[in-house]
């Protein structure tokens, strides 16, 4: 039996493909919509609409860019372009950004390799990263995809690709967060922390 109207079905199944949006959460955001203004939700629309006409990617790094042109990180002359932080999704970017304390330039492959998900090397940016490192003028590449087994696979398949090119590949550092307790750290982190460790 249909309880809504067929126009609302439609809201709420559209808003439940979001990740991590489950059938409750949509009906919630459908509910929250209808109750807009008309122009709020009108400019709501038009926000998606024009997103998704005007955002494309960056011809150089492949992060999110505005229109055909270069994103505004690849554009900024005080960005130092030896230096490549390859991440997995654009919203890596944002997280790394946040520390202001990365002065490179990012890459980013638009997903992990995931013979789970048949998800290969073809389906990434690996052919774009590949060429700028060919290019020359890249020092470094910072290998800072996700901690787990896609990422782990994908950086490892990286490095090996671009070993011939001479540059210096590097993962990020990762272990114990800050603010926890060793005792509930377990194997893994531990061992990471400890091949991780530096000097003070």
């Amino acid at each position: 039996m249909q309880y809504f109207p067929p126009a609302l079905e439609q809201l709420v199944e559209q808003f439940a493909r979001l990740p991590g949006i489950g059938r409750k959460s949509a009906q919630r955001l459908a509910f929250y919509v209808l109750s807009l203004p008309e122009e709020d939700a009108a400019a709501f629309a038009q926000a998606i609409t024009e997103a998704k006409a005007a955002i494309h990617c960056c011809p150089v790094c492949q992060n999110f860019s505005q229109g055909d042109g270069l994103c505004p990180i690849c554009q900024d002359p005080k960005r130092d372009p030896s230096v490549i932080c390859v991440v997995a999704d654009p919203k890596d970017v944002a997280a790394m950004e946040r520390s202001r304390e990365y002065p490179g330039v990012y890459h980013v492959l638009h997903g992990v390799i995931s013979p789970m998900n048949h998800v290969g090397p073809d389906e990434l940016r690996v052919k774009e990263l590949v060429t700028r490192v060919a290019e020359g003028g890249v020092s470094e590449v910072i290998m800072a995809t996700n901690p787990d087994t896609e990422g782990e696979a994908t950086a490892m398949y990286l490095s090996r690709l671009l070993r011939p090119f001479g540059v210096r590949v590097t993962r990020l550092a990762y272990g114990i967060p800050v603010g926890s307790h060793l005792e509930y750290a377990d194997d893994a982190t531990l061992m990471r922390a400890l091949e991780g460790r530096r000097e003070m």
